[in-house]
């Protein structure tokens, strides 16, 4: 999967220093309070590491036109397997409304196709209403519901041939 993506309005890339705080603050919008910043660089190296090692990622988004950071998408292992990877967003609420899921996870999505596999995954709690409208967007149909610690997960699944 290509680590650097553009759309009409968006870059799509690798972290970077810069994407820590902001990061931060995207992170303590979910509630829960902000994560230290050495616990978020953790995280990012997670994602830096893991990415190494699958070829695939989450990258950060950001506007092409303001070049802020506003939020991430990619393809991760998350609850499902390298061959059949996870599609994964998460943008600050500023930034809802706009098109912008949509639009970075269709060159996600696009990106996904070129490297041969077959189905996508995406998992996503029901009350998320926005993301459901961005997945049947991109074609993904419901699977299966099953719960975790957290409660319902609804599972998506999208054919790439």
């Amino acid at each position: 999967m290509p680590l650097q993506l553009a759309t009409a309005r968006l870059t799509l890339g690798p972290w970077t220093e810069s994407d820590v705080d902001a990061h931060r603050t995207l992170v303590a919008e979910r509630g829960g309070g902000m994560p230290s910043v050495e616990h978020n660089r953790q995280m990012i190296e997670k994602q830096r590491a893991a990415s190494a090692r699958t070829g695939i990622a989450l990258l950060a988004v950001t506007r092409r036109d303001v070049g802020d950071f506003i939020g991430y998408c990619g393809l991760t292992v998350g609850r499902a397997s390298l061959d059949e990877p996870e599609i994964a967003y998460e943008l600050f609420r500023r930034a809802h409304g706009q098109g912008y899921a949509t639009e970075a996870a269709s060159a996600v999505l696009d990106a996904a196709i070129t490297t041969g596999r077959k189905r996508l995954w995406s998992t996503v709690r029901p009350w998320n209403t926005p993301s459901f409208r961005v997945l049947e967007k991109l074609g993904f149909e419901r699977d299966h519901v099953s719960t975790d610690d957290r409660g319902e997960l609804v599972w998506l699944t999208r054919s790439l041939s």
